[in-house]
């Protein structure tokens, strides 16, 4: 049993280390200068997701919404989790139907120069497909944080980082890795720009 827990430790390692890789460390600058730019401009981050994926909406827009790091007090950046309002969830699920959920909620609080962030182990999720393609017809950028071969979300998405591998718990925690970096670099970014201030 502790063999099996020491390799699952060893193999999450072991696909972190691959991000290190220059191609991942360059998409991840680049979807961290999009959001600066889209944060100073006055838009705002959504994100969405299913499962551990939804989770990680949450959690990433919590870290936007209050703070990352303990030590710095800042003022909010904006983002919304398309994720947490069961009524909204359940009332689509009910009467459009579940695929529908993310989208009409883009159509509804979505604006051109809004971002969202779509979050798919497997890139195959037809809610934030048809979330990625409502994006594109109102003028926001679509950033993927997917997995395996990245599915059909790859080729809807602006910019995706596909972790490189297919086991969902190693895809889910390089997800959490990647948005805890994504949002530092933009917490640091709109810090030295002054356009958040320390409420030290």
């Amino acid at each position: 049993m502790t063999k099996h827990l020491k390799q699952a430790l060893l193999d999450s390692i072991k696909v972190k280390k691959l991000l290190l890789d220059k191609i991942f460390l360059d998409q991840i600058k680049i979807m961290g200068d999009e959001i600066t730019s889209c944060i100073e401009s006055g838009n705002k981050i959504m994100l969405c997701g299913n499962g551990g994926s939804a989770a990680d909406a949450q959690h990433l827009a919590a870290e936007m919404l209050v703070r990352l790091r303990p030590n710095i007090n800042r003022q909010a950046i904006p983002a919304i989790s398309m994720t947490q309002d069961v009524s909204t969830i359940t009332a689509c699920g009910n009467d459009f139907g579940f695929d529908h959920l993310f989208e009409r909620n883009l159509l509804a609080l979505g604006k051109k120069g809004d971002i969202i962030v779509c979050i798919s182990t497997s890139g195959m999720s037809k809610n934030v497909e048809l979330a990625a393609i409502a994006a594109k017809q109102k003028g926001i950028t679509s950033f993927g944080f997917l997995g395996s071969e990245g599915g059909i979300l790859k080729n809807i998405c602006d910019l995706s980082i596909i972790v490189p591998s297919n086991n969902t718990a190693r895809i889910q925690e390089c997800h959490i890795t990647i948005g805890h970096a994504l949002v530092e670099y933009v917490e640091d970014n709109l810090i030295s720009k002054g356009f958040i201030n320390l409420n030290n």
